[in-house]
């Protein structure tokens, strides 16, 4: 099952509230309060962000945190690389040298190919697009494969 980790999942969430504030200043205690979510895990999840240039931080009295740039320019491939790193199925599809088995196997170009696949559809989904609530689907997700 592929799955983003939980520091992922509230980092969207964290950067959705910001979207939201549309420009305002907010603290790490505001973002955590209206996330639902623990002051050190928003601390964390905002600090990687800032690193990363998806959001920018002001100190002093009046500080806290905004977007660096509209929820329109800030794709969803972009937070999750700054939380986990590239996007990549298999270590090497990252990069050569990661595998013991790379000498004995030729899936590499394959799981590359998939693993840019994935990382296009996500970079195709804005910020903006994942505050809008959309209905969740009922049920587990299937993909079906067709038979020849």
């Amino acid at each position: 099952m592929l799955r983003i980790s939980k520091m992922t999942d509230y980092a969207i969430m964290v950067m959705v509230e910001l979207s939201a504030s549309r420009g305002e200043v907010l603290s790490a205690h505001a973002l955590a309060e209206r996330s639902h979510l623990e002051l050190p895990t928003v601390s964390k999840v905002l600090k990687l962000l800032v690193k990363t240039g998806l959001v920018d931080s002001y100190r002093g009295a009046a500080g806290g945190y905004s977007l660096e740039r509209s929820a329109t320019r800030i794709n969803v491939a972009e937070i999750i690389a700054a939380i986990e790193g590239p996007i990549a199925m298999t270590e090497c599809s990252v990069e050569e040298g990661l595998c013991a088995q790379e000498d004995n196997c030729g899936l590499r170009g394959n799981w590359q190919r998939i693993s840019v696949a994935v990382a296009r559809a996500m970079e195709g989904v804005s910020l903006a697009e994942m505050a809008k609530p959309v209905k969740p689907a009922t049920g587990p997700l299937h993909i079906t494969t067709l038979n020849s």
